[in-house]
């Protein structure tokens, strides 16, 4: 299987601006791409996937065993004729002083040549010791080439070809100019979501277009077709048959939510859930379903859309009060909360969770986080075996204000902030809400546990369609 793996000297290269038009320049030319995003991430897969035409997959040792990435890996590439794997932040980045977490540390697991990205603003000479740094710091990783970012000029270029050229052995795959129109809209979570981007489809063919004149699209193939043979793991899910007992599940789909792993919507679907997608903002009603999830995404920045859609919330404030159960993450947890209050304005949103939600201009929680489940949540959460806490993900710029003290919480907080930095999981009724992030894997089945729970609750409860 072809694949290459997109890295850089540090973050803020400009390696997800390349990667995307790098898939669409490759898909563009009539190869079925698949990619790959390392870590905890749901913005910068949703502009691959729509770059490559197909999901994109997360690949993360954090919640993730080094078997079952692989497994991933290998069930993601069936069809494809390129794997394009992004990593995040630099190359030897990671948490670990080992380097075990890394991008260079996937790429070695996944036998993969990398492609650094190298921001050369103001560089020349200097850009030789930082490739020959790079290469020298562990032999194992193969840098198959650079790409140039940033450039100020062809007189730039030129002189940076002649210094790599004349110090190193590293082929140059591309040059890519400073050009304001490549730049992608950011705000305090990264890239605008390509579900909320205008014009997204126009934005990713300028990038194709632009890519593919500005590297050797040819030698990046013939690179990724060299890559050293990948044995293939022992499959974890291929052998898992879909149940046909279905029970439907409403979910949250559109500007305001579209947080979704790729894969933990295919667990849903595998455990028995047939997924029907709805509009928090123009629709007005729930459709006919058994349980519901609104995973992450940004109400804040449509909290008057949301306030005015009064008829959706009361509706899912009626489904929740009578026993459905749900479940929600991060912005989810936002939206049934009372209110969100952003830049001195506030508007009210579903109420079901006693609480408010105010907005602030520094993460009040950021990165990798363990739970510890207290027996408190409508279904089991607890990883196996029991005794090991449930690995996660956070990134939220708001806070819960006014929560009631005898809330029930899901979780202790191992690590991490949650809601109060000891808790998080708000419980009610049938409904689990938290900051925290679940990703559905070996360790951590949510998706097939939810599913599960919403079964043994239809055996005994009417479906609900509420108006």
């Amino acid at each position: 299987m072809a694949r290459i793996f997109i890295s850089a000297a540090h973050k803020s290269s400009g390696k997800t601006t390349l990667a995307i038009g790098l898939c669409a320049a490759l898909q563009s030319q009539g190869l079925r791409v698949q990619p790959f995003k390392k870590g905890p991430d749901y913005i910068d897969p949703m502009w691959l996937g729509r770059a490559a035409q197909r999901p994109c997959q997360n690949l993360d040792f954090h919640t993730m065993q080094r078997e079952e990435i692989l497994a991933t890996y290998h069930q993601s590439t069936h069809g494809a004729d390129i794997a394009v794997i992004e990593g995040n932040k630099g190359l030897y980045d990671g948490l670990d002083l080992d380097g075990s977490n890394s991008n260079a540390a996937l790429a070695k697991l996944l036998h993969a040549p990398v492609i650094l990205v190298i921001d050369a603003r103001g560089m020349t000479r200097g850009i030789a010791p930082l490739i020959l740094g790079y290469q020298n710091f562990d032999h194992d990783i193969q840098i198959a080439g650079v790409i140039l970012n940033q450039l100020g000029g062809h007189r730039h270029e030129q002189k940076l070809r002649q210094v790599i050229e004349h110090y190193t052995q590293v082929k140059v795959l591309g040059a890519v100019q400073h050009d304001d129109e490549l730049a992608m809209v950011e705000r305090h979570l990264g890239l605008v979501p390509a579900n909320e981007a205008p014009h997204v489809e126009k934005k990713i063919r300028l990038l194709a277009n632009r890519i593919h004149a500005q590297t050797d699209l040819a030698e990046i193939i013939r690179i990724a077709r060299n890559a050293t043979p990948l044995i293939p793991s022992r499959d974890v899910t291929s052998n898992v048959t879909p149940l046909k007992n279905s029970v439907r599940l409403g979910i949250a789909r559109d500007r305001a939510f579209g947080f979704y792993y790729a894969g933990d919507l295919a667990a849903l679907t595998v455990a028995g859930a047939e997924l029907v997608f709805f509009d928090t903002l123009n629709d007005t009603t729930l459709p006919p379903m058994d349980g519901l999830l609104i995973g992450g995404g940004f109400p804040e920045t449509h909290m008057a859309e949301l306030e005015k859609n009064s008829a959706l919330r009361q509706a899912i404030r009626h489904a929740i009060e009578h026993g459905m159960p749900a479940y929600a993450e991060c912005g989810g947890l936002m939206y049934l909360a009372r209110r969100i209050t952003w830049n001195d304005t506030s508007h009210e949103m579903v109420g079901v969770i006693p609480a408010d939600i105010v907005m602030h201009r520094k993460p009040q929680g950021r990165g990798y986080v363990y739970l510890q489940a207290t027996g408190h949540a409508p279904w089991p959460i607890q990883p196996l075996p029991t005794d090991k806490p449930v690995a996660a993900h956070e990134f939220h710029y708001s806070s819960l204000e006014n929560l009631p003290a005898q809330t029930q919480f899901a979780y202790d907080v191992v690590r991490g902030s949650g809601i109060d930095g000891r808790h998080d999981g708000i419980v009610y009724k049938n409904l689990l809400a938290s900051y925290s992030h679940l990703r559905h894997t070996q360790q951590s089945p949510w998706a097939s546990q939810f599913v599960q729970f919403i079964r043994s609750c239809k055996q005994t409860r009417p479906k609900v369609n509420p108006t």
